[in-house]
């Protein structure tokens, strides 16, 4: 029985159509979507379309966007929305402007050509039912009317605000009166209302062509950038269709966009962790340090091997096989930790997740995301658009699978998940928090189906991350069990802030419920009907 007095709340449940989202006016646009007859490519669209402008820090127009769609009685499909390096950048051009070992998140090098656009308009034109204009409404009624900042809004604003400051547009929509909002403060974007209107109208071309792209691309020219009108004209129709890829866990197949997406080291943690009784008989650091041990293993290999699909042809397979998952859970040390991993890239952190079933049965894991928080903190004063950082996961090394080269997409961290049975989708979910992301489908799933928790339960759980040396873990964390992690030799950081955030729906198709959860440590939740 759900305890009440735990000041947490239960999974939410639905018999019809349900939404989950990290932020309560995007759940609200899509629940209404729903509601009034839309399918779930129609909500997830209204519902970004909002978050776009109310969780400006965390995603935005000018970002990238992936998808994972499973159509009612239909085979699941991968939806790759991120974006390219201009066409004149090379690592040879990138080291000519002074830059050395990365590309920091403020450079107009950053700046790969923005993929979401392209990815909305793919996905609604090949699956939405209802017209762009009336899915984007709420998004550009408060945009131009504004909207109340939630909590968790303003917590993760007022923490990026020093760095906003540095870029005299941004500061100037970002930094009203000198500095972030305060909670329940209105805040409007009336250009990314302009911006919504115009791709409403003309589709993706509204964004890829004529003056705003001959805006953005002048504006990022003037900070010493590579990019041309060119470059975004050609991005239109960047987005694609592609297989998923998949694997094992606990009897369920787990599915994944692939590569130049991080979802494959999702799997591999995930079959690493299939190797140990993950169950009850766990004592909490036992599961932490596995976890941990997995971890890194996982994203030593996704750091050195994963880019572009054309520079890692096979890893999948490689990555996935018996032989390499055997022989690496095999170096795993229940009573120590293994020396630090290599962990030689960017940290990143910022990007918005939600999960939709509607009453057909269709459903649809969808993540949007600038990379950092205000990704670039670059924003063209014409267009209102900020442009995201993605650019910053490239490496500068010539020969590596994520070097900067011309039309390449970096590695991505952002990555929607689907849990199928027997080949029906049974969970769209998805986790937020950048590197953290991989690892977090590793918790949240093992939670789901080693524990038996329920969705809201596995997401409320207390969180750990081995990253750069160190394992991050949340207060909630008992002294027992880090005693014990720091005996088996983990060196300790305790988190003032959440890591990630995570939504997700179960459908259970025996007895035609809906069960969805949202990341109470985000301002959002899950609704249905």
């Amino acid at each position: 029985m759900f305890d009440f007095f735990s000041a947490r709340r239960p999974s939410t449940l639905a018999s019809q159509a349900m939404i989950a989202t990290s932020h309560p006016l995007s759940t609200a646009a899509g629940l209404d979507i729903l509601s009034s007859g839309g399918n779930a490519v129609d909500a997830a669209i209204a519902a970004v379309a909002v978050q776009c402008v109310v969780d400006p820090l965390m995603t935005g127009i000018g970002g990238d966007c992936f998808a994972l769609y499973a159509p009612k009685g239909g085979k699941v499909k991968a939806l790759n929305g991120s974006g390219r390096a201009a066409a004149a950048a090379t690592v040879e051009a990138l080291k000519a402007s002074g830059l050395t070992d990365e590309i920091p998140q403020t450079s107009p090098h950053s700046v790969t050509i923005p993929g979401a656009i392209s990815a909305w308009c793919l996905l609604h034109g090949d699956h939405g039912t209802m017209p762009l204009d009336r899915l984007f409404a709420r998004a550009i009624h408060y945009a131009e009317n504004g909207y109340p900042v939630t909590p968790r809004v303003a917590m993760d604003w007022a923490a990026t605000a020093s760095l906003v400051a540095r870029d005299e547009h941004a500061a100037k929509i970002f930094l009203p009166g000198g500095s972030a909002p305060k909670v329940g403060q209105m805040h409007a974007q009336p250009l990314i209302g302009a911006r919504l209107r115009e791709i409403a109208a003309k589709g993706a071309a509204g964004f890829y062509e004529g003056e705003t792209a001959a805006k953005m691309a002048a504006h990022l020219k003037s900070l010493g950038g590579l990019q041309t009108e060119e470059d975004f004209h050609d991005a239109r129709d960047a987005a694609h269709w592609v297989e998923p890829i998949s694997s094992q866990y606990a009897g369920y197949d787990v599915l994944q966009c692939p590569p130049n997406g991080q979802g494959l080291a999702a799997l591999l943690i995930l079959r690493i962790l299939s190797k140990f009784d993950m169950g009850e008989g766990l004592s909490e650091a036992d599961r932490i340090h596995i976890h941990a041990e997995a971890t890194k293993l996982a994203y030593y290999h996704r750091d050195a091997l994963i880019g572009d699909p054309a520079s890692c042809p096979g890893v999948t397979e490689t990555l996935l096989s018996d032989e390499v998952v055997d022989t690496l859970a095999a170096r795993i040390d229940l009573t120590r930790a293994l020396p630090p991993s290599l962990w030689d890239e960017p940290e990143h952190k910022d990007t918005i997740y939600l999960s939709v079933v509607d009453r057909d049965g269709n459903a649809l894991s969808f993540i949007n995301s600038i990379f950092h928080g205000f990704g670039s903190t670059r924003l063209d004063p014409q267009t209102g658009v900020l442009f995201h950082s993605r650019g910053a996961s490239f490496r500068l090394i010539e020969g590596h699978p994520n070097a900067i080269a011309p039309k390449k997409r970096p590695m991505h961290t952002i990555i929607p998940g689907m849990v199928c049975k027997d080949g029906v989708p049974v969970m769209p979910y998805g986790v937020m928090g950048g590197q953290y992301q991989a690892a977090g489908h590793g918790q949240f799933l093992s939670g789901v189906f080693d524990l038996g928790l329920d969705l809201q339960a596995a997401m409320d759980a207390p969180r750990s991350f081995a990253t750069g040396g160190v394992l991050q873990i949340e207060p909630a964390v008992s002294a027992t069990a880090r005693a014990d992690l720091e005996a088996r030799g983990h060196k300790l950081s305790v988190q003032t802030s959440p890591i990630g955030g995570s939504q997700a729906i179960m459908i259970d198709h025996e007895r035609g419920l809906l069960a969805g959860g949202s990341d109470t440590r985000k301002d959002g939740m899950a609704l249905g009907f």
